[in-house]
């Protein structure tokens, strides 16, 4: 661990600093008997909650300020504080009126300005001839109060692709008869928001757009945004239900695969740091600066005892790839000894001497001299160390290492062994040792499976004397980009992919193409009209797709699964046609007639008068639901796909051939046997 940085912008934001101010003050100013009340929590922040309940603050909730109120005299007060998100507008009423009604009942409104902000432009706003539409949260305290500031149709999108897939069911008349109003929660992620403003006016150009997001958040979320870029370890500060301090998290993990969110400095888990050295923090808007103290505090105690250990460590063992300094104890033409100290005999081949076979050992070498080598191998039960002198003598190789680092080099080098939080390489003769956040190794991941593999790395810091830190997961990330590039370079529409179901949401199904997301949406998946990609898709499932649409600019595919082979309709087609007989399965009935599926897919109406020789009242007097039944194709419409089928017109040609038939020969037909 090198370095610990906390983001300049962490900590409590103007709207959280001015409502726990004013608690403070309300707290200060208390009267003998006074009770204090928070409308909800605060802020979202736990521990801070805890502290304000040690010192009598309760947190209510709306159903409970009428009893409140009633009970608040002149020897209990009450005071309620709303809290940074605000309420909804029936509620702020609620609270003028009781405190009208009794003057022992007071409230203060510590809703944040920029959501204050918010509140009139949704009032202001409020028409028929407007609708208003917010990206956030439409759980969250602040997204609710909003809305009820607005009279009329409205509506909530979490993300900018709900929003494009909204417009795309309202139609133009919506869109031209009336105008959109788009605001954004103040704590909105500023890509999520920028998105939907793209989106709205390429589709709307009469859209009124309010940029309601606070600039202390754009101001977080960029900073945190380049603080873990440039780390190998993020910790998020901030309370489960803060809305900032998640999209912080998102925001840090996009960027910093090892990402933490904790409320406070208890929650760290020493383990996950030991192998990391550059370390960022940051915090949400309602995390007191006493918690971010307190967990750089702690953060610092470990890189401090972390590196007293490692030092301890180094001096008191021999590990594989130290280079020691011993004393020559017994030399011969196979080998020398040597006296490293901690213990352990050394020994040296001749081989890790020199290459020349005319060399000798005892020509070279006596008892006393000092050589330095390189460990190979330690066999803690043999209390023996094998070692190298080739490796020390190639100082040279050293400097390749320092070259490799400053001109950023791809190297290729076997892993020895997995240590301590990460495996050693060998490269150039020297040892590279790779934390395990640079081994592609997945979190808790079994690093034993790297040894004896042959990888690629970057030296990405060069420390004295020759410590190299290495990274595989750079360079498998760059190969990943450079397959994403040849990927882009070589899609076109109509182009078939084998793909993999990486995730769902309502809308849609997306496919791993290769290293690229791909989206089916969800009218693509079924020729059927489906309630979820579920019925059709499950993640993992290996699908054939193809290209309908691309963009490269913002890396979006639009694929396509089902096809004209598997169209129900087409199906049909093939297999009937008018006058054919069919065994269908009764799936639906109306006034009019029943419906019954013909093949998988596509069902044809028997209509009312189709359905028996007689008038009958409703279809359910002669079928029910589930009933297999034969009829007859009596019209197929291509172009609406509908098809007509008739019970009837079977049942009349049975008649009409029973007409047909000798009177003699029906009789004799329907005749017992015992008489004939």
């Amino acid at each position: 661990m090198n370095s610990i940085t906390i983001a300049e912008n962490a900590g409590f934001c103007f709207g959280v600093k001015r409502a726990t101010d004013r608690l403070e003050d309300a707290l200060k100013q208390a009267r003998d008997g006074e009770r204090i009340y928070t409308l909800g929590h605060l802020i979202h922040n736990e521990t801070y909650n805890e502290s304000l309940r040690r010192r009598g603050v309760e947190a209510i909730g709306i159903a409970d300020l009428q009893g409140i109120a009633e009970a608040a005299n002149d020897e209990h007060p009450v005071t309620v504080l709303v809290r940074a998100h605000g309420c909804p507008r029936e509620t702020s009423q609620l609270l003028e009126r009781l405190s009208t009604e009794n003057k022992s009942f007071r409230w203060l409104d510590c809703t944040c300005p920029y959501v204050k902000k918010i509140h009139k432009i949704a009032q202001e706003h409020s028409s028929d001839d407007c609708f208003f539409v917010l990206i956030g949260a439409a759980d969250h305290p602040e997204v609710v109060g909003i809305m009820s500031f607005f009279d009329g149709e409205k509506y909530v999108f979490s993300s900018a692709n709900e929003l494009e897939t909204a417009i795309s069911q309202w139609g133009e008349d919506k869109l031209h008869k009336k105008t959109p109003v788009l605001v954004a929660q103040t704590t909105q992620n500023l890509g999520i928001w920028q998105k939907s403003q793209k989106i709205l006016k390429k589709l709307c150009t009469n859209a009124i757009i309010f940029d309601t997001i606070c600039s202390v958040t754009e101001t977080r979320q960029t900073e945190a945004e380049s603080l873990a870029a440039r780390c190998d370890f993020m910790v998020v500060i901030g309370g489960r239900e803060s809305s900032n301090t998640a999209k912080l998290y998102e925001i840090c993990r996009r960027n910093c695969e090892k990402t933490v969110w904790i409320a406070n400095a208890a929650e760290l888990d020493v383990g996950m740091l030991s192998d990391s050295f550059h370390i960022g923090i940051v915090a949400g808007a309602s995390t007191p600066s006493d918690e971010i103290e307190e967990v750089y505090k702690t953060m610092s105690e470990i890189k401090e005892n972390f590196e007293k250990l490692l030092e301890e460590s180094e001096c008191s063992t021999l590990n594989t790839g130290d280079v020691v300094t011993g004393t020559v104890t017994h030399v011969s033409d196979a080998e020398l000894q040597l006296d490293v100290g901690v213990g352990v005999t050394g020994y040296i081949k001749a081989d890790q001497i020199t290459d020349d076979a005319s060399f000798k050992l005892t020509e070279n070498f006596k008892n006393g001299d000092k050589v330095e080598a390189f460990v190979i191998r330690v066999s803690d039960i043999e209390g023996v160390a094998e070692l190298s002198k080739k490796r020390v003598d190639a100082d040279k190789n050293w400097q390749n290492i320092v070259a490799a680092c400053e001109e950023k080099t791809v190297l290729e080098g076997k892993v020895a062994e997995a240590v301590r939080g990460g495996v050693v390489i060998y490269a150039h003769s020297n040892r590279v040792f790779v934390p395990a956040s640079q081994t592609g190794v997945p979190k808790d991941g079994d690093l034993s499976t790297l040894v004896g593999a042959t990888v690629q790395f970057k030296v990405i810091e060069v420390k004295s004397p020759k410590k190299a830190i290495g990274s595989i997961r750079i360079v498998q990330r760059e190969a990943r980009r450079a397959m994403e590039n040849d990927f882009w370079a070589s899609i076109e529409v109509g182009k078939v992919y084998t793909g993999t179901v990486k995730s769902m949401t309502s809308y849609g199904a997306f496919v791993d193409l290769g290293g690229v997301d791909g989206m089916v949406h969800l009218t693509e998946l079924s020729w059927k009209h489906i309630k979820a990609p579920s019925e059709v898709v499950a993640v993992g499932d290996e699908i054939t797709v193809f290209v309908k649409s691309f963009d490269p600019e913002k890396k979006r595919i639009s694929l396509g699964y089902k096809t004209e082979e598997s169209n129900p309709w087409n199906i049909f087609k093939s297999r009937y046609a008018v006058g054919d007989i069919a065994s269908v399965k009764i799936v639906n009935m109306m006034p009019f007639g029943a419906f019954a599926e013909i093949v998988d897919g596509v069902d044809g109406l028997i209509h009312i008068s189709q359905i028996a020789m007689q008038r009958i009242a409703k279809p359910a007097d002669l079928l029910e639901i589930g009933q297999i039944v034969d009829a007859r194709i009596i019209d197929i419409d291509d172009e609406k796909q509908k098809v007509s089928l008739s019970i009837r017109s079977l049942l009349e040609e049975a008649a009409a051939a029973a007409e047909a038939m000798p009177e003699d020969y029906v009789a004799e037909e329907a005749a017992p046997a015992d008489e004939q």
